[in-house]
């Protein structure tokens, strides 16, 4: 069986064609050539440069993989954006390009028997934050952030072709070893603070990522299940306060300040780390569109697709999957 990952040389990536190597695929991965191949050392691994930025190169690009080396028995399109400088990239990358993937892998005899789609829950923008209910799959998309609008046109491309049967993967908070977001905040804990955004707590939710790689195959993998989107997470809540006590635990720090920032004072934090960002001509962590997902109160989501459908369960829960991210982040000295 063979398999195409894009955005492979990425975090979420890595861990897709490590999980593809271990159930013995013939692993594609599909990186840029300038891309760190760090974590993409394994002899087994075959790369391909997609063309991504013009359709007719693309065509042909694929064209000439199918004619050499067959067509991939399932795509898993994980190349994307997370943050920029220009938020009209989100668009450019994560819909436009799906776009031309997509076309490109029907017009050139590369069809897959399926296709997998990593969005986010981004896509669906903010749960109710009086009642706390799940986010529901059959809730309305309205997505309040670039990224999360880009990521639902990469859905609606997805869904409205008929070329290939198709899986849509939509996780919650994404941690595991050399994730580096969620580090920031261990590093801060670890340095005896805590700044949660907001005076009212996050209800938050989150999958390791090695449990995402997981669900990715199962999903591939299950004949019976096509043409199907699904939120991912590892089936607990927690609030912002709590996941920061529990790091604390972990790092086995006595004293940790645990403090609330009201919002507004976080906007003028998000606002003046981009504009520091415009001026450095860099990404930052922290920014307008970041602003709106510290802002959001309810992360919680619906599972119980995933795991009737599937048969999902956790392998890590959230104590556990920490555990290892903080041995993993000491043992590579970026944690002392």
């Amino acid at each position: 069986m063979k398999i195409l990952i894009t955005g492979a040389s990425g975090f979420i990536g890595g861990f897709l064609v490590g999980e593809a190597l271990n159930r013995g695929y013939e692993v594609w991965a599909g990186v840029r050539s300038s891309s760190n191949r760090n974590n993409l050392e394994d002899t087994r691994i075959k790369f391909i440069d997609l063309k991504y930025n013009d359709q007719s190169l693309l065509t042909t690009q694929l064209s000439d993989f199918a004619s050499k080396e067959g067509a991939w028995d399932y795509v898993i399109h994980n190349a994307g954006l997370t943050k920029t400088l220009d938020k009209r990239n989100f668009f450019r990358v994560n819909a436009e390009n799906t776009h031309r993937l997509i076309e490109a892998l029907s017009i050139s005899s590369c069809k897959p028997k399926k296709f997998l789609l990593m969005s986010s829950l981004s896509s669906f923008g903010a749960g109710d934050e009086k009642t706390f209910r799940p986010i529901l799959l059959n809730d309305p998309q309205k997505p309040n952030t670039a990224y999360g609008r880009s990521k639902l046109e990469a859905e609606k491309y997805l869904r409205s072709q008929n070329y290939f049967p198709y899986i849509i993967l939509r996780p919650t908070g994404v941690y595991g070893p050399g994730e580096k977001d969620y580090f920031v905040e261990l590093q801060t804990i670890k340095s005896g603070f805590d700044f949660a955004a907001g005076l009212i707590p996050q209800r938050i939710t989150f999958i390791y990522v090695k449990d995402l790689a997981k669900v990715a195959f199962l999903a591939l993998e299950n004949e019976k299940i096509y043409n199907r989107a699904y939120f991912v997470a590892d089936g607990d809540v927690y609030t912002d306060t709590e996941y920061a006590r529990l790091v604390q635990d972990l790092l086995k720090k006595k004293y940790v300040l645990h403090a609330r920032i009201p919002l507004w004072i976080t906007y003028i934090a998000c606002q003046c780390s981009e504009w520091i960002g415009q001026l450095l001509h860099k990404s930052m962590t922290l920014n307008t569109d970041k602003f709106i997902i510290l802002k959001q109160r309810n992360w919680i989501c619906e599972i119980t697709p995933l795991q009737d459908d599937l048969g999902f369960k956790a392998d890590y829960p959230l104590r556990r999957g920490l555990e290892e991210c903080i041995q993993w982040y000491r043992d590579h000295g970026w944690l002392k």
